[in-house]
């Protein structure tokens, strides 16, 4: 840093604020800083400067996948406003499995982050107890409890599974499927179908419970063994984007047409859903807002300033498309 300094004509104390908090600093005299690191080499020694400030500038994610974008509009929305106010981001899957969420959480807690972001609002008692006892900020995602662990961005994944229900059916269509997995978010969703599924006479619901998979894959062997069935569904519910398009795929490969003899919808409206053939119906959920949303809550609590509420519900919509 004393190098840095001088080859760029300031003090070390402008040096580390251009490091840390580089909004703070004039941008000509940030220009000179960040030439003088690239021509040194210098790699700031983050870990010293957090046991001085007691700060790791650093925030842990822990998100179900990475193997598609459901995602990675949240990662990415809250990566863009925490790298804006000087923060990183420290990313991992669980794929799926609880045992991964705690492994994660105990992990990014050891790095001493300063934050932590969770995927769902359903975690092992020793999470929850470890987290509490860690006393820093923790912001659940995708999801809605009336007791957070601290703070939580969301909607309501039952009224979402209700509301797509109550399209298929005003659509005509009575015996329903449903694709999702076992996780707590997956359960809601297929609990708010079945729901809408029951007000209506002589409406059924058949369920598919994925331990794990979220793949294009996943989607095709899920509605083979649909179409194998002596009554297919007449319209199947999958509980995200890449299982519906998965789908989507087998049946444009075995000639069933869609909607006409196999209505198919997803979750989460991911970008590719409205350019696919048929364009696919799906209940967008806003992934990028939740991140962004996520990050400004964890920055703010960072700051010192209150937040209020701590429970951010940002809704849903069903956006009907052709394969409905």
């Amino acid at each position: 840093m004393e190098d840095v300094a001088r080859l760029a004509g300031v003090s070390m104390i402008t040096v580390s604020r251009a490091i840390r908090e580089p909004a703070k600093v004039a941008p000509a005299t940030l220009a000179r800083i960040e030439a003088a690191i690239r021509r040194t080499g210098y790699v700031p020694n983050l870990t010293a400067g957090s046991l001085a400030s007691s700060r790791s500038r650093i925030v842990g994610a822990v998100v179900p996948t990475i193997d598609n974008s459901i995602f990675a509009e949240t990662v990415r929305g809250m990566s863009e406003v925490l790298e804006a106010a000087g923060y990183q981001l420290l990313l991992g899957q669980t794929a799926y499995r609880a045992d991964a969420e705690d492994s994660l959480v105990q992990a990014f807690l050891g790095r001493r982050v300063d934050g932590m972001v969770l995927t769902g609002i359903g975690h092992s008692p020793a999470t929850v107890r470890r987290l509490r006892a860690a006393a820093i900020p923790v912001v659940e995602t995708w999801d809605l409890t009336a007791r957070p662990i601290d703070m939580l961005v969301g909607f309501s994944n039952r009224d979402a599974g209700a509301a797509l229900g109550r399209h298929l059916l005003a659509r005509g269509y009575r015996r329903l499927g449903f694709v999702g997995g076992a996780e707590e978010r997956g359960r809601s969703r297929y609990a708010g179908l079945a729901a809408a599924v029951a007000d209506v006479p002589g409406a059924t619901v058949l369920r598919q419970e994925l331990a794990a998979g979220t793949s294009y894959k996943d989607g095709r062997a899920a509605i083979l063994r649909f179409l194998e069935l002596p009554e297919p569904p007449q319209a199947c519910f999958f509980g995200n984007d890449a299982l519906a398009i998965g789908a989507l795929m087998e049946c444009a490969r075995r000639g069933v047409r869609v909607p006409q003899d196999m209505a198919i919808a997803g979750f989460a409206d991911l970008d590719i859903a409205a350019e696919v053939t048929p364009a696919l119906t799906t209940v967008h959920v806003g992934s990028r807002q939740i991140g962004e949303e996520a990050a400004r809550l964890l920055l703010a609590r960072f700051e010192g300033r209150r937040v209020a509420p701590r429970i951010r519900d940002l809704g849903f919509r069903v956006v009907a498309r052709a394969s409905t």
